[in-house]
């Protein structure tokens, strides 16, 4: 990301729609708007319903700001630039659930809705409009609003079916995880990609015929005809704002209609089957609290392989803001739906394999920022994980230290479990390996390994004698 002389960063993802640029300064995020999106914004907040919106927390915080704060485009100065509040942890669709995805695109159409009902429309129908504070969506695109004009379709309806809808009815109806599908393509899921999966009794699943097959097929009617066209023929059929409206509730009723919930796996019943003792998991809790608690509040904790959220619940007593990641959709899904049925803001869950986290995408691969330049936290707690990706993953040692590190802002802290070769999980995963694949998996070996990269300040060994924690201030 390129920075100017005064410290503004232009925000990589944030280049598509020339009326309007995103910025970074310091902890500020701004944007600039040029005459016509400044005339949209003035008329935006001159409106009810989008007042109420940021009242509601649904859409983001969003302030005047001066002009000069960020620099010219193309020579000529921003006719307005507006101050967002800053999301804590900016995620990508391909790493949150299914629920997650439906409660985004829920609240997407509920926005969108308001807005027709006022005389505006949203000319993005992206599933990157949305953040989340938490496990509460929030809406971010202020650039996105601008006037309905009559006898036009809403502008996003493609995105918002390739971005949004396929990957839920791909999941609804086929019980295929869209993760993989989102994260291989920066514009989401093609209608010609997904229509060979839904022929026969298939095109009959709600929401198939009319926003794939038929969808599709006007796609392909139209692609020699150009958008002017295509709104005089609108037009002349008669389409109107309330048919427009009348569409939109038609997408929100069906989108309330997908539901997925997935059979258990291992994953979801780990916390009864990793083999804890009752004073192992007391000891931990009380190890993993304190070693959160030590030192100045962190802004921001990673829990690497979340599981049921446990020791992200603990960490949110003592810190800002937590990142709790996990591999299995399901049990992210579970964790998501408790975290949101208990109103929690500090708790984000999010789809990630650690052993293959989400890489940089989109233009140039970095308009959609990998995890790892994302992740800059003041303590990242790895409970249970080293051994998935040093016998699992075969991942060696040094690797996972490293790794570890990276993700660990300067003077942060890496709270880490050892599980011991002779812990009955590791010989488990050992099991399953070439004997002798792994001579240097020992605890002596790790602990050289963390003192070379920080500084180890606690460790304990649980009751049962097979796992040790440790607290390390990397760089330390």
């Amino acid at each position: 990301m390129a920075i100017s002389p005064t410290g503004v960063r232009p925000e990589p993802a944030s280049f598509r729609d020339p009326a309007n640029r995103v910025f970074h300064v310091g902890d500020e995020v701004l944007r600039g708007l040029d005459p016509q999106a400044a005339q949209h914004w003035r008329a935006l907040t001159g409106s009810t319903f989008f007042p109420a919106l940021v009242a509601a927390r649904k859409v983001c915080a969003t302030e005047d700001a001066p002009p000069t704060l960020v620099p010219a485009a193309t020579g000529t100065p921003w006719a307005a630039v507006l101050r967002h509040e800053r999301i804590p942890f900016v995620s990508h669709p391909y790493e949150w659930s299914f629920s997650m995805l439906r409660d985004a695109a829920l609240l997407h159409l509920e926005i969108l809705n308001a807005a027709l009902g006022e005389g505006f429309t949203t000319k993005d129908g992206s599933a990157y409009n949305l953040q989340w504070r938490g496990a509460e969506p929030v809406f971010i695109d202020i650039g996105s609003f601008e006037p309905v004009r009559d006898g036009e379709p809403w502008a996003g309806y493609r995105q918002f079916c390739q971005t949004v809808l396929y990957p839920l009815m791909l999941t609804a109806h086929l019980g295929v995880d869209f993760q993989p599908w989102l994260r291989a393509r920066v514009d989401g899921i093609e209608a010609d990609e997904l229509r060979p999966l839904f022929t026969g009794a298939r095109r009959l699943r709600p929401g198939v015929l009319t926003h794939l097959h038929l969808h599709g097929a006007m796609q392909q009617r139209n692609a020699a005809a150009s958008t002017t066209e295509v709104r005089d023929q609108l037009r002349a059929a008669g389409f109107s704002r309330e048919l427009l409206l009348a569409t939109v509730r038609g997408i929100e009723k069906l989108v309330r209609k997908l539901e997925h919930r997935p059979a258990g796996t291992h994953w979801s019943d780990y916390q009864r089957t990793c083999g804890y003792t009752a004073r192992d998991r007391v000891a931990k809790e009380q190890f993993v609290a304190a070693s959160v608690a030590a030192g100045a509040r962190p802004r921001l904790v990673l829990d690497l392989g979340a599981n049921d959220g446990r020791y992200s619940r603990l960490a949110a007593g003592h810190a800002d803001y937590v990142v709790a990641v996990e591999q299995d959709p399901a049990v992210v899904d579970e964790l998501y739906r408790k975290l949101r049925s208990e109103g929690q803001r500090r708790i984000l869950p999010l789809v990630l394999d650690l052993a293959d986290p989400s890489p940089g995408g989109g233009w140039r691969g970095v308009e959609r920022a990998g995890f790892a330049e994302r992740a800059s936290a003041d303590v990242v707690l790895a409970l249970a994980v080293v051994h998935h990706l040093a016998i699992g993953r075969n991942v060696p040692l040094p690797e996972v230290i490293d790794w570890l590190a990276g993700l660990t802002a300067p003077g942060g802290a890496v709270v880490v479990e050892f599980v011991h070769p002779e812990d009955p999980m590791a010989t488990r995963l050992l099991a399953n390996k070439p004997a002798g694949l792994f001579p240097d998996y020992r605890r002596d070996t790790f602990e050289t390994l963390l003192a070379a990269r920080g500084r180890i300040t606690d460790r304990l060994e649980l009751p049962s004698g097979t796992r040790t924690l440790y607290r390390t201030v990397m760089g330390g």
